[in-house]
């Protein structure tokens, strides 16, 4: 057979392996999703390697949820499509691969959109086509250490995006001589009437825009002296974004794959406006934003026609360079963030993007208990036999004499994560120093800080799972994503303080369900 010719066939056979894995899967049975370390309310894989969130579309009533994914190993290898719907961001339906790797190379991370006027042609009787844009990552050229590694490619769907065509006259964009050339995030600008692709090009953006989604004609560039440049530029996403004060603005995110604010991969945001060929930067080049100051928020976009015209954002959570492959999980490796709501509201420092978890969220509230004001010195336990939960904590800064304070998650074997604001240096900090299991990695068992300036009061927002934490600090102004691996599953949760007082003024907390028991329910 040719090369071509086998991995048609290797697609079929692995095709209807999938689909008898999902006609008997064990999502009936009681210990489903139950693995050491296994999320249970964040989306992962049942088996295999998962990292970048791909395709993000919503349509007819379903949020597509594609993802970098590779099904025969728990480490990173000849990537797919895996794909996943959901019809209220919370609770998830595994679908069989959507995209596999074929004789162009593997299928690297990209987008997709809801072809609405078929400018594509690919529509057919009415149907509206979805059509997906990738990069084809070719291996052999990557072995032989050629530069022309990596093209754009699309493919379409007329079912709802269960089954995908890949395009005869693939790639549709050549590469440029651009080693780093990938990532395409395809939006419609109305004004110009044209599609718009920005492509992360090793160090910087390539601007194209195109009439059909098959021609691509190369509009601009931007970022090579703005923003962070500690590493390889990827997963790109821009959009426009009404702010707080009435303006509309673009929002550009740029994921890093190394040198970010935690010191490894990280995305970074820039302000300002799109002319319909580049990214024109409201901020100084030299500032950095970055979406999310802890160590495990990575490759993370938006939802392409969103209802109500919601931003929605998700991110692959962990980090790429230094233990996303080593981390202690079997038999599928990494999750994504909970869905957050984007938004750009005004600060003395300027605009700046605000995140919360989407508020779909709140239906897996199945317990709640008010903590009373009081004065936290030292600490006080207010949950136990709970893994997880939401919390909500609220204190009062203009009396406090605390040095620091915060929550800290505990198990019965003295391991914990502490997430907590130092109030002399200003710093807001996870310290997982003690959290479980760490020997896969020298540059895992640490504390991540950043300079965070509190007002009178402080708002803590927290999802705690089996092995994550997610905290949005005063209504998303700043957000922190950390995972962790305890030998047994942190049960308490405690207030503290040190050094002196705090003053907590009101607070919640709510017991949740995990989304795969639910579904049996």
């Amino acid at each position: 057979m040719r090369m071509a010719e086998r991995l048609l066939c290797c697609s079929l056979i692995v095709l209807l392996l999938c689909s008898c894995k999902q006609s008997s899967s064990n999502q009936e049975h009681s210990d489903y999703y139950s693995e050491q370390h296994r999320p249970e309310f964040h989306f992962s894989p049942e088996i295999g390697w998962m990292n970048d969130p791909n395709g993000l579309v919503y349509f007819e009533g379903e949020y597509h949820l594609f993802y970098q994914y590779y099904p025969d190993s728990t480490v990173w290898g000849p990537m797919h499509w895996g794909h996943t719907v959901s019809t209220d961001l919370v609770h998830w339906m595994h679908l069989p691969v959507a995209l596999y790797p074929d004789s162009l190379g593997y299928i690297f991370s990209g987008s997709a959109v809801v072809d609405k006027d078929n400018t594509s042609g690919f529509g057919s009787q009415g149907q509206i086509p979805l059509v997906a844009i990738f990069t084809h990552h070719d291996p052999a050229k990557a072995k032989a250490e050629r530069i022309d590694v990596e093209t754009q490619s699309i493919a379409y769907s007329l079912d709802k995006g269960r089954i995908w065509t890949k395009y005869a006259a693939n790639p549709v964009v050549k590469n440029p001589g651009i080693r780093n050339f990938r990532d395409p995030k395809v939006l419609w600008h109305e004004e110009s009437k044209h599609w718009i692709m920005p492509i992360a090009a090793h160090d910087h953006l390539e601007f194209y825009h195109s009439p059909n989604l098959k021609e691509w004609t190369k509009t601009g560039e931007f970022g090579q002296s703005h923003g962070a440049h500690g590493g390889v530029w990827e997963c790109p996403d821009i959009f426009p974004l009404r702010a707080s004060n009435g303006a509309e603005k673009w929002v550009l995110i740029q994921n890093m794959d190394r040198g970010a604010v935690n010191g490894g991969s990280g995305a970074q945001y820039f302000v300002g406006y799109f002319d319909g060929t580049t990214f024109i930067n409201d901020n100084p080049p030299e500032l950095q934003l970055w979406l999310d100051y802890g160590a495990d928020n990575y490759a993370g976009v938006t939802w392409f026609n969103a209802p109500k015209d919601r931003r929605i954002f998700i991110s692959w959570m962990s980090q790429w360079f230094d233990y996303a492959q080593k981390v202690p999980t079997h038999p599928w490796r990494s999750a994504m963030t909970v869905p957050r709501e984007l938004s750009l509201k005004e600060t003395n420092a300027g605009l700046r993007l605000f995140q919360l978890p989407v508020e779909e969220l709140t239906g897996l509230r199945s317990d709640t208990m008010t903590i009373v004001k009081q004065e936290i010195r030292d600490s006080v336990t207010i949950r136990e036999a709970t893994t997880l939960l939401e919390l909500e904590l609220e204190f009062d800064l203009s009396s406090s004499t605390a040095t620091d304070f915060g929550f800290v998650l505990k198990n019965k074997l003295g391991e914990q994560v502490i997430i907590g604001y130092h109030r002399i240096d200003s710093t807001f900090y996870i310290d997982r120093t003690k959290s479980g299991k760490s020997s896969f990695s020298d540059k895992f068992a640490r504390v991540d800080s950043t300079p965070y300036s509190a007002h009178s009061t402080m708002k803590i927002r927290a999802f705690v799972d089996v092995a994550s934490v997610e905290v949005f600090v005063d209504d998303g102004r700043l957000a922190m994503t950390e995972i962790f691996f305890p030998n047994e599953d942190f049960t308490i949760t405690q207030i503290f303080s040190n050094g002196g007082s705090v003053n907590l003024q009101a607070g919640r907390i709510y017991a949740l369900e995990s989304i795969w028991k639910q579904r049996m329910n």
